[in-house]
């Protein structure tokens, strides 16, 4: 018994030295890859799921903010941030079906968007100064834009801009999505001294399509199905903390 209470009690120092030698705080900046991904799933018959309409959306850029990190007690904590997100898609010049006026077309898709994140997580050395960390946690993005550009090979026809936040012109509102996105992300990274590395994905939480029905976007009109979706997105990150306390 006795011996037993000592390996415990050995067990919870050994813990608490683990965790006095993690930062208790910092302060940094942070920049990255980051690939928003846009999911319709559109069933004509909702009950059914018959005669779907699936759509994946890969959109490329970059992430960069400021983030605040803090370790409370045992290597448990927070890491607390502002992003900005920015993604474009372009298919490239490719065959439109068999419409013999427009032998090809291309779609050029661009998105903005500004995110507040909290991710709790567990942080652990693994050498001098050297730590790796599991996190999980909500993310609020609130979207600035998300905007296609659609072309058409011949001449005399003009290229169609469509904002999904507003629809064609801004006196004439038709909002195909919502600017506000939830999502539950989950990540790993490593940290050495004030530089750290961070990755992960993010699950869309709710449906960012403001139209039950699904807009033709080269129409602006409404189609026989129900509209619905997620914005997903990975992302990876590096980043330096300007302030540090140990």
């Amino acid at each position: 018994m006795k011996k037993s209470i000592f390996v415990l009690l050995a067990a919870m120092l050994s813990l608490s030295a683990l965790a006095a030698d993690l930062p208790k705080q910092g302060f940094g900046i942070q920049i990255g890859w980051a690939q928003p991904i846009l999911r319709l799933n559109s069933p004509n018959n909702p009950a059914t799921q018959k005669d779907s309409l699936s759509v994946v959306t890969q959109l490329n850029g970059f992430k960069v903010g400021v983030v605040y990190d803090g370790s409370f007690i045992k290597g448990f904590g927070a890491s607390i941030g502002l992003n900005y997100t920015f993604g474009a898609s372009n298919s490239g010049w490719k065959a439109a079906g068999t419409i013999a006026d427009y032998p090809r077309s291309r779609q050029l898709i661009t998105y903005n968007e500004l995110e507040v994140f909290v991710d709790w997580q567990y942080k652990f050395e693994v050498a001098k100064e050297t730590y790796l960390m599991l996190y999980t946690g909500p993310t609020i993005q609130c979207g600035l834009t998300l905007d296609m550009r659609s072309d058409r090979q011949v001449d005399y026809d003009s290229p169609i801009d469509y904002a999904y936040y507003s629809g064609y012109k801004s006196d004439e509102p038709n909002e195909s999505f919502t600017r506000l996105n939830v999502t539950w992300g989950l990540g790993a990274g490593f940290q050495y001294k004030r530089y750290f590395l961070r990755g992960g994905y993010d699950f869309g939480l709710i449906n960012p399509f403001a139209n039950k029905q699904f807009i033709n976007p080269a129409t602006g009109e409404a189609m026989d199905r129900y509209t619905r979706g997620r914005l997903d997105q990975w992302s990876i990150k590096i980043g330096v903390y300007l302030w540090y306390e140990k």
